[in-house]
């Protein structure tokens, strides 16, 4: 390890949290995230149903971000398992490096202590989209605990606390899923470092400007801004 090995780590770890804050917080380069945006279409999505007594749209919907949240847990299992094996055959990757240009090189300790790191972020990532999945399971459940049009109108206020509660949970399960899911687009960066740490750090920045892109100034973000005119 280096020093430009540990300060590629050190802006690797500093641009994840600083893009995590803007996007978890809403706002970023003086505009509203697609997150924040999508956070409000899921209250309102949750609300509506209060005026209506067939749920059946609402389950579908609850189990559409189930299913999505149940394949990348599961592919970060193939991810952490692939980690594992990679790091019982570092002899044999150590004898390809060898044949590489000298960027590639680095110690036996080094590589190991990468694919580690590279093992640790998709462990994350997996506890994130477990958690979310569990969190997605909840929210079905206090879906189903949303009063009826009929028992709303003796007693509206019990009813939004209700509806209140499930989109808290909903929002909550989105932003476990939505961290278990950059930190899978981040661990791209995280492979340039097995070539070298100006790699890692230029691929880095160039995936946090993509998913900086896609929060602040893509298309689907402009889609849910005119929408809201």
């Amino acid at each position: 390890m280096t020093s430009e090995d540990y300060v590629a780590l050190a802006i690797f770890v500093l641009l994840w949290a600083g893009f995590s804050w803007a996007s978890d917080a809403g706002r970023g380069f003086d505009r509203v995230s697609l997150t924040r945006l999508m956070n409000e279409h899921r209250a309102r999505w949750i609300r509506n149903s209060l005026n209506r007594d067939l749920k059946m749209i609402d389950t579908q919907i609850i189990a559409g971000l189930q299913a999505g949240t149940a394949f990348f847990a599961s592919t970060t299992i193939f991810a952490l398992g692939g980690c594992f094996a990679l790091l019982g055959a570092t002899d044999q990757v150590q004898m390809i490096f060898s044949d590489l240009p000298q960027i590639f090189r680095s110690g036996r300790t080094a590589f190991e202590l990468k694919v580690g790191g590279l093992t640790c972020l998709f462990g994350y990532s997996f506890f994130k989209f477990g958690w979310s999945y569990r969190l997605f399971n909840y929210c079905s459940i206090l879906m189903g605990g949303i009063p009826m049009t009929a028992d709303m109108q003796r007693d509206q206020k019990a009813a939004e606390r209700a509806a209140e509660r499930a989109i808290r949970m909903n929002i909550l399960a989105a932003k476990h899923f939505n961290a278990g899911l950059r930190a899978i687009f981040l661990s791209i960066g995280y492979l340039g470092w097995f070539i070298s740490p100006y790699v890692f750090m230029v691929l880095t920045a160039f995936v946090i400007f993509v998913l900086a892109r896609r929060q602040f100034f893509s298309e689907a973000r402009a889609a849910l801004i005119e929408n809201a005119q």
